[in-house]
């Protein structure tokens, strides 16, 4: 059935002659059949492989009834909270409840449960007795060993154990997941399955554990490593601070498929072994898995107003006429998790497969002329970050990118120019934005300034949004980006490629305030940079600690796992805890709001700065 969407009734089933589904996936998010939605996505993919799938979108978490209203999977449940981590989809920076959600019908907030993943998967036992159970996605990815989690603060062992799943796929699912499914029709337990890249399992059997070491710096390719046990690093003590530091830079390191190992984590009275990444997509899979017969709208149920009158699924605008071109990032930012869910691998999908992408979307009734966006995660990484890379995988001690980069990254914007010329040659095609981030770094690196002058005269309209984060090179060093000196000479080659061509386009630079290592101090050095420049940012982001991240591990244990000092230790990071120095940092940042004024005054004079009240305040 070409185009139509996936079942999310008994009646659908009976529309299709389905007597039982192989899968149900039950996902934290509204049902959009469009491949930037994971149940989407993944139930297309594995209906293209001859199994039949259901998606239950966002039931109601109190009632085990909601659970089986496809019955029971012949095979199994796949389970995902969604898009986003449900803590960071239900709660501010500041820990406060969010007022909407662009992934629920209409936008409204509370559709999703906290800790979803765990919710579900207690509503799926309630309702059927021994029914299998696969979680995934960024929730189950971000929280498959043992983390730190912000909203209890407090550290909690792998979300596998505390779900109750039967097997956890970490990363970009769809080559685990069809392998999976294969054993699965096999006759093979998903609780026995093992060996599967992108996949965690448990056992209480140490005498199934693979052939292992203690994580050191050199441990042969076919051993497992073994981390420090949850037990130990989750004490809340300086010592256990320290080794949960040290854990969490082998799992850092520990993320290629190439030349990552096989980690292993005691937990209570059993292992958590997490296998080997799964294998990056070739492109040829890319291609295919993007032109899956997706119907790319939301399903016709949310056509019906929501509680608040609206109708449909905000998240769908972003993404309904934007192109996605790639996966992965070696920018490897401190604060942000792809390092650890997509990995640092480029792939890339091929021209042809976009261009049709393309001349489909140009088909719609809505599109009026303009493709909002053709990028990923960094839109101008379209390969891997060097030569080496295809064969041994990312290096495990070395950034590509940072205050420091590699003298081996490949920089060149070729093939992305290419694809994007011929984007714009499409019939209908009035414009073609990029609205992903744009690594301003990687452009000033390119000595051929055609792609930032294509970029300036095509591909913006009047602003371009980059992310410097900060300006002081301690706090830049710590979250792995490039020295404020590079910005300032990205402003100044994009101001006057800008003045070349005769248009006035603007830098709309964002900030966060309060990441490990920024203090009052540091706080200061972005406001007076912001007052010399005459540009006060109307928003300014607060770091989140969320799960897996580099920066979330300083957060916790106000220790840098990169850098040690001579005697051995780990170096200090200073940390803003409590929301009233957050506040104070936000408002330095923005200081010319009048409603700013005390806070401004409070940290000056905390910081022992009154002498500047009169150049912040005038």
């Amino acid at each position: 059935m070409k185009n139509s969407f996936l079942p999310v009734c008994k009646q659908d089933l009976l529309d299709r002659g389905i007597e039982q589904l192989d899968f149900v996936f039950v996902s934290g998010d509204a049902y959009v059949d469009h491949a930037s939605f994971a149940a989407a996505l993944l139930g297309r993919l594995l209906e293209s492989h001859g199994y039949t799938v259901g998606i239950i979108p966002q039931p109601d978490w109190k009632k085990a009834e909601s659970f089986t209203v496809l019955g029971r999977p012949r095979l199994a449940f796949l389970v995902s909270a969604g898009a986003m981590d449900s803590m960071v989809s239900n709660y501010t920076a500041n820990n406060k409840p969010r007022s909407e959600d662009v992934y629920a019908h209409g936008g409204v907030a509370g559709h999703r449960p906290d800790r979803a993943l765990i919710t579900y998967c207690t509503k799926i036992r309630e309702a059927y007795k021994g029914a299998q159970i696969l979680i995934g996605g960024i929730e189950a990815s971000l929280r498959r060993t043992t983390h730190y989690d912000y909203w209890s603060n407090t550290v909690r062992r792998s979300i596998l154990l505390d779900s109750k799943a039967d097997l956890l796929m970490y990363g970009m699912g769809e080559h685990s997941l069809l392998e999976i499914a294969d054993l699965l029709a096999q006759g093979v337990p998903a609780r026995q399955i093992r060996g599967v890249r992108g996949t965690v399992w448990y056992t209480s059997k140490a005498d199934e554990l693979p052939p292992h070491a203690d994580a050191t710096e050199r441990v042969p390719e076919n051993l497992a490593l073994m981390l420090p046990a949850y037990a130990e690093i989750s004490k809340n003590t300086p010592e256990s601070k320290d080794l949960f530091a040290r854990s969490y830079l082998v799992q850092e390191q520990n993320t290629d498929a190439l030349n990552g190992h096989v980690l292993i984590e005691p937990t209570d009275a059993r292992f958590i072994v997490q296998e080997k990444a799964a294998l990056p997509l070739t492109t040829e899979e890319f291609d295919a898995i993007y032109e899956l017969p997706f119907t790319r709208r939301w399903h016709p149920m949310y056509d019906a107003p929501a509680e608040n009158g609206k109708t449909g699924i905000p998240a769908l605008a972003e993404v309904q006429f934007s192109l996605a071109s790639s996966r992965g990032c070696f920018g490897a930012c401190s604060f942000c998790a792809i390092t650890f869910h997509q990995g640092r691998r480029i792939q890339s999908r091929s021209h042809e497969s976009l261009l049709r992408e393309a001349a489909e979307m140009t088909k719609n009734p809505e599109f009026k002329g303009y493709i909002h966006d053709v990028g990923g995660p960094t839109a101008n990484f379209r390969h891997d970050a060097c030569t080496k890379q295809a064969k041994a995988g990312a290096c495990s001690h070395r950034d590509c990118m940072g205050t420091n980069p590699c003298p081996n990254v490949r920089v060149d914007h070729t093939e992305y120019i290419e694809l994007l010329r011929k984007l714009r040659a499409l019939p209908n095609v009035k414009k073609v934005f990029i609205r992903s981030g744009i690594r301003f770094d990687y452009l000033v690196m390119d000595k051929d300034k055609t792609f930032l002058r294509e970029l300036c005269e095509h591909h913006i309209s009047g602003q371009l949004k980059v992310a410097p984060e900060h300006v002081n090179d301690n706090v830049l060093r710590l979250m792995r980006k490039s020295s404020h000196t590079v910005y300032e000479k990205f402003a100044a080659e994009y101001a006057e490629m800008n003045r070349k061509l005769g248009k006035k386009q603007y830098l709309v630079p964002y900030y966060i305030c309060a990441h490990p290592g920024a203090g009052l101090k540091e706080a200061i050095d972005v406001a007076l940079y912001l007052k010399k420049t005459g540009f006060v940012p109307d928003q300014v982001q607060d770091f989140y600690p969320t799960p897996g991240s580099l920066s979330t591990c300083m957060y916790y244990t106000g220790l840098n796992p990169h850098k040690q000092n001579e005697d051995g230790s780990l170096e200090k990071v200073y940390v803003a805890r409590g929301a009233h120095e957050r506040r104070l940092q936000r408002a330095l940042l923005q200081f010319n709001r009048r409603e700013n004024a005390n806070l401004v005054r409070e940290a000056l004079r905390e910081a022992g700065r009154m002498d500047l009240a009169k150049v912040l305040l005038r």
